[in-house]
């Protein structure tokens, strides 16, 4: 598979130009957060667990949209799904913890920004919002149309992506004021999210046939590509490229199977980490309210 992706080029593979935002990111980040962070009005500097979580979410993010992984996406649904799982429920978790809490003050208590999050912060719409969004996007016109130019592609994924930070905000809550669920309901909201995931999964997994043109119609499929691929380069290797059998063993449907089972395998993951984090850390705060057993002495 590795030789025959080589044909897309250096730019197509590893998004040079993507690296070098990412980069800007990070660097911008130890700069507010450390030596600039008092001209921000900040506090105290984040934690090496919150350096390396945020680091480490920055290093998720160009390992699916700027790797090979990317251009895959555009080849198999698996690697998309894997893309997606990644990029829409594991990064806004880390980046989440990774920011120190007085940067979420300062987010959160924006003027454009707490007006709006009074509401949609509210967790039965935020756990809706982000699950419809989730389901309505692999529709199968909507996703193919995803797929049909860059500008759709990229607001599209933007969306999914703020929207599942609004979807875990009150879970995880950064900031006391967003802090409103108790362990217990906090647990429900987890059960919650993974049966609303369910449905877009099972659809995806046990369907008859190919869903979306965009790996099973060679015309559509070509038009996936553009999206990362130069046009030039694109060009030049057009007529030898007869679909994602080239670079896969599995056939589309088989491919579309997997895809479903891998997105809700990691979601399933994720989801019992964040349910580990919830019961440790309500045990640990009931553990304090304990009385300690009187001595013998």
């Amino acid at each position: 598979m590795w030789l025959n992706l080589q044909i897309f080029g250096f730019r197509a593979l590893w998004s040079p130009y993507f690296f070098i935002f990412l980069i800007f990111i990070a660097i911008a980040y130890a700069l507010i957060t450390g030596p600039y962070r008092h001209r921000f009005g900040g506090e105290d500097k984040p934690s090496l667990k919150q350096q390396f979580l945020f680091y480490f979410a920055i290093l998720l993010i160009y390992a699916v949209k700027g790797s090979p992984v990317d251009l895959m996406s555009h080849i198999t649904l698996t690697a998309h799904m894997t893309q997606m799982a990644i990029y829409i429920l594991i990064v806004p978790i880390l980046i989440i913890k990774g920011l120190p809490e007085w940067i979420w003050k300062k987010i959160i208590y924006a003027p454009f920004i707490r007006p709006a999050l009074k509401v949609l912060a509210n967790p039965i719409i935020s756990v809706l919002l982000f699950y419809s969004l989730f389901s309505f996007y692999h529709v199968p016109f909507v996703f193919d149309f995803s797929k049909s130019s860059t500008i759709a592609h990229t607001l599209i994924h933007l969306v999914l992506f703020i929207a599942a930070f609004n979807m875990w905000l009150p879970v995880l809550a950064p900031v006391k004021e967003l802090d409103r669920l108790k362990p217990l309901l906090k647990i429900a909201y987890v059960f919650i999210s993974a049966v609303l995931m369910t449905p877009a999964c099972v659809i995806i997994i046990f369907a008859s046939e190919p869903l979306y043109a965009s790996y099973s119609s060679g015309g559509a499929w070509i038009t996936a590509l553009s999206l990362c691929v130069p046009v030039d380069v694109l060009q030049g290797i057009s007529s030898t490229l007869t679909g994602p059998g080239l670079f896969t063993s599995m056939d589309v449907l088989e491919d579309q199977q997997l895809g479903g089972i891998v997105m809700k395998v990691i979601q399933e993951i994720t989801y019992g980490f964040i349910l580990a984090g919830i019961f440790f850390k309500w045990f640990s705060k009931e553990s304090l309210k304990v009385d300690p057993l009187p001595s013998d002495s």
